[in-house]
């Protein structure tokens, strides 16, 4: 079965395919995803997909991997390996990052992916008082935004970046001695509003970047925290949400460039 690059035009048939697993219908992200990555299908013979993955490259150095789908007909039929395989050959990348269920990791495992920790999913009402040491990112901030971004992951982003302030509902940065030494955005997704990424040099620059995001938004919100940052697992418990699903956190290749000491929340867990 062919694999081949897709595009936006196959949205539906991502959205079908990620309903037949009984994902969620996230088609603002998907749209994202189509924009920033490589999406890539196999077609079903009977109509729609077979199964995708998305590939979301930062130069030569990192991708991330997400959205890994095969239609439950198609189980059990290398379908998912062939995907996996395809988008790292494709990338070519000297780390990749993915996080995985209990379901996938076992496939991932044979792949030469490690675990290199755990991730949860938080979601529910989150009200921390605001700080106000935060303020909305404008167009000037932009360059000082990519700069940080970048000593962060080790690798430049303008893709994704260049995307956030028309995808985000809310942008902040904070301020350091320095100039800005954080970022944060908070993006709507279906019912829940995704708070992430969240870049800063210390926890309290983290805490006061997702409370003053947190002001602002009134849905549920979900937090995706691994467990790089305990400290804030156990502050975002202390406000009343609990830990929902589990997933591995696992690389393949080479160790993650950058420093992600300083990266409190992803994009989505999707991107990396």
């Amino acid at each position: 079965m062919l694999i081949r690059r897709i595009d936006a035009t196959r949205l539906d048939d991502c959205l079908a395919l990620a309903a037949g697993r009984k994902w969620s219908a996230e088609p603002h992200k998907w749209g994202l995803l189509f924009e920033i990555g490589d999406v890539y299908g196999i077609d079903d013979p009977d109509g729609g997909l077979a199964g995708c993955v998305v590939c979301t490259s930062y130069g030569t150095r990192l991708s991330g991997i997400g959205m890994m789908l095969v239609a439950e007909k198609f189980g059990r039929q290398g379908l998912g390996g062939q995907l996996m395989k395809h988008a790292m050959a494709e990338a070519g990348t000297e780390s990749t990052w993915l996080t995985a269920t209990t379901y996938g990791q076992p496939l991932y495992e044979k792949l030469g992916f490690r675990s290199i920790g755990d991730s949860y999913i938080y979601r529910g009402e989150f009200r921390p008082p605001a700080s106000g040491a935060s303020r909305p990112a404008s167009t000037k901030d932009m360059a000082a935004i990519a700069a940080l971004d970048a000593e962060v992951f080790g690798a430049p982003r303008p893709e994704v970046l260049g995307r956030l302030p028309v995808f985000t509902e809310q942008l902040r940065v904070i301020e350091g001695t320095e100039g800005i030494r954080g970022y944060a955005a908070a993006w709507r997704n279906v019912d829940d509003t995704v708070i992430g990424p969240v870049v800063a040099d210390n926890e309290t620059m983290a805490k006061n970047l997702i409370s003053d995001l947190a002001a602002g938004i009134s849905t549920t919100v979900r937090l995706d925290l691994d467990d790089t940052h305990p400290e804030l697992r156990e502050w975002v418990e202390g406000l009343g949400i609990a830990r929902g699903m589990r997933t591995e956190v696992m690389v393949h290749g080479a160790s993650l460039p950058g420093d992600r000491k300083r990266l409190f929340l992803p994009l989505s867990v999707a991107t990396g």
